[in-house]
């Protein structure tokens, strides 16, 4: 047994040398030391031996083991030196050449946007609010002159929320910013330059509309507002985002909500608000010279009363428009599918 032990030393000693790198090193520990290894194997003869030779037997066999283990660790030393001597050669590197610089993303285009309309706004003292993207019924629709049976909701193709009715009606995934408008009036504190962006929901997909999409809602209340102060504030943002050259129009709309109610257009950059080309042509984006930017108009008797304002004092306009069909619109954007915004194409993404 003893001189079995001495010609494994060897024969381990011998192994090791050949072992030129970490792997072979790691097969060499499993080849002696693991469950079916050739000491684990001669070891087990211990039990078998007489109680005198077992004792000191034993006390070689762990006197080999140790001697075996260190220079283990004596030869992973010498091939962490080896490696590290051969990367400074296979690796060198020249520090003199230029690093190459990271990539830096930005704002998305639709963040982009809202950052902007939110400044040229806040100009004019409107003030940023935040309000729920899943939303009662009631705020939605009711409280907006819009009663549960009304064919005006037809137009707001709506996703319900699959929960039991509460006091306020069922829960839908806000299909308009224009629900924060009633919860900005309960709050009580007149008068009111309120702006609400947020994401809305509906079941349209198409090259002009995607299922979630960002809105942008202007709310003013005070008393003695008129149309012309809705057309000022107006005309100064379409100045603001799209140029000095671009001006607004009020064209006669209705919606429940506002009494007079418009939709707002947007002189065309391309014909400059003429709807024909240099060459007489008929402009191919616009047909007649305005794009249209979203919806406005007096803010509803019925709704100032659902947010606690008595019309009889206090008057408003409201107004919203989507950010993304706002941005499309900018001067030089020729983009003609919304839903490219949001395929993440790093292609399109990166030009903004």
């Amino acid at each position: 047994m003893k001189d079995k032990l001495q010609q494994l030393k060897k024969s381990a000693m011998a192994d090791l040398e050949k072992a030129k790198n970490a792997e072979a090193l790691q097969d060499f520990e499993v080849n002696y030391f693991g469950r079916k290894g050739k000491y684990t194997f001669l070891v087990k003869e211990l039990p078998k031996l007489s109680t005198e030779n077992k004792k000191n037997i034993g006390r070689l066999a762990n006197e080999i083991k140790t001697e075996i283990q260190e220079a283990i660790k004596t030869r992973q030393v010498e091939l962490q030196s080896e490696r590290l001597g051969n990367f400074a050669k296979e690796e060198w590197i020249d520090r003199t050449l230029p690093g190459e610089k990271p990539r830096v993303g930005h704002l998305h285009i639709t963040s982009q946007a809202i950052e902007e309309i939110v400044s040229i706004f806040t100009r004019l003292g409107f003030v940023r609010r935040k309000y729920p993207e899943i939303e009662w019924d009631w705020y939605a629709f009711e409280a907006l002159n819009m009663p549960a049976s009304h064919p005006a909701r037809d137009e707001w193709e709506t996703f319900f929320i699959d929960l039991p009715v509460g006091k306020k009606g069922k829960i839908v995934l806000t299909p308009h910013t224009s629900s924060g408008q009633v919860r900005e009036m309960e709050s009580g504190k007149l008068p009111i330059r309120m702006m609400n962006i947020s994401k809305t929901y509906r079941r349209q997909s198409d090259v002009s509309h995607t299922p979630v999409f960002h809105q942008f809602e202007g709310l003013f209340i005070d008393k003695d507002v008129s149309i012309a102060n809705l057309k000022g504030v107006l005309d100064y943002f379409a100045k603001s985002f799209f140029g000095e050259g671009r001006r607004t129009r009020l064209r006669p709309f209705h919606f429940r909500f506002t009494e007079p109610s418009f939709e707002i257009d947007v002189s065309c950059d391309v014909c400059g608000g003429i709807g024909k080309l240099e060459d007489g042509l008929k402009c191919r984006l616009c047909k007649e010279g305005w794009l249209e930017l979203g919806g406005a108009g007096m803010i509803h008797p019925n709704v100032l009363k659902a947010g606690g304002i008595d019309p009889k004092i206090y008057n408003g306009f409201a107004f919203g428009w989507g950010v993304e069909r706002t941005f499309m619109m900018k001067e030089g954007m020729k983009i003609d599918d919304i839903r490219l915004l949001y395929k993440n194409d790093l292609r399109f993404l990166k030009q903004f």
